[in-house]
């Protein structure tokens, strides 16, 4: 095995958060469902954005936020996504290395502008994304660098990067890299709807060589095409090393060969806004992995970290998380 320089490499869409809050109405109104994932292009981003209220902005995209609540932790972070050379590229770059992240991939000089996403968050804290990719569908195998691929523990994944064809051949050209090294792969499923496209290409890139898979219960669900959550969990097992299943309220499910940890969710708080909770989630666990800690440990800690960035508006942590888990983790 290589050396490890990163405990986690995580690659993704690089997205600027746009995120406001909203009535179920504008939803109606809008034809949007309720926390699915759309794709917009720019006219229709431009659309939204002056029919929404006040909005904050704030850098996110799922394996960037998961990469900045690693290094939040304590963790040795990388992080790999496209952005273009303009005022919301700037934004994405300083906000991810001012968490600590280590983030070099070259941006653009010409084409598309830095991905936006609009999050719709409603009275229930729920959310529903609409995202203009942008920058990001520019991302290809040559932003992949071989060393800090080989030199991190684990290499994460971020479904909604399997939509343009770059982002396909990136994931592969890095899984390969990392086991190479002897190093492993993780994957988010990320949305039910981006399975619902792409099902056949995730169960081959998975059964292929994914060793660590985050999805939640109907993401789960939907790749095996099933209601019952039992068959899902019968059905992933044999494919993978570890499972995590998150189930918002009731907890999670940490899955290794006929292992089951029941993770208990922290009720302790408010919800404010679910946006960054499965990102959060899977970092907690990967810091623990990477860094010592046993199954139930490393899923203790990702429920935390989930728990935390759903008590604000925002999908990156409001507090140093490694000193909430000392705290709460003793």
């Amino acid at each position: 095995m290589t050396e490890t320089k990163f405990d986690t490499t995580c690659i993704g869409n690089a997205i600027v958060d746009v995120i406001s809050k909203v009535e179920d109405s504008f939803l109606e109104t809008e034809g949007l469902v309720k926390n699915s994932m759309n794709l917009i292009d720019e006219d229709r981003a431009e659309d939204l954005y002056g029919k929404m209220g006040s909005a904050v902005e704030i850098s996110g995209g799922s394996a960037g936020n998961t990469a900045a609540g690693v290094a939040s932790l304590g963790g040795r972070s990388n992080y790999i996504g496209k952005v273009k050379n303009d005022q919301l590229g700037d934004i994405f770059t300083h906000d991810i290395r001012a968490m600590g992240v280590n983030f070099e991939t070259q941006k653009s000089d010409q084409g598309a502008a830095t991905a936006r996403s609009f999050i719709l968050v409603t009275p229930d804290a729920h959310r529903t994304m609409n995202t203009y990719l942008g920058a990001c569908v520019e991302l290809g195998p040559d932003d992949i660098n071989p060393d800090d691929i080989a030199a991190s523990a684990v290499t994460y994944m971020e479904g909604y990067l399997w939509d343009p064809e770059g982002g396909k051949a990136a994931f592969r050209k890095a899984a390969q890299i990392a086991h190479e090294a002897d190093q492993r792969v993780s994957l988010t499923l990320s949305d039910s709807f981006c399975v619902d496209r792409y099902r056949e290409e995730f169960k081959s890139f998975i059964i292929d060589g994914v060793d660590i898979l985050f999805a939640n219960e109907d993401e789960i669900k939907s790749l095996f095409q099933t209601d019952d959550l039992q068959v899902a969990i019968d059905a992933i097992r044999p494919h993978v090393e570890i499972a995590c299943v998150t189930r918002s309220a009731e907890g999670s499910l940490i899955l290794q060969a006929d292992e089951s940890i029941e993770i208990a969710a922290d009720r302790s708080i408010e919800v404010v806004d679910t946006t960054g909770a499965g990102d959060l989630y899977a970092s907690g666990f990967l810091y623990g992995f990477t860094n010592g800690f046993s199954l139930a440990e490393s899923g203790a800690i990702a429920s935390l970290a989930a728990a935390e960035v759903i008590s604000h508006v925002g999908a990156r942590p409001a507090t140093n998380l490694k000193e909430l888990v000392q705290s709460r983790l003793k």
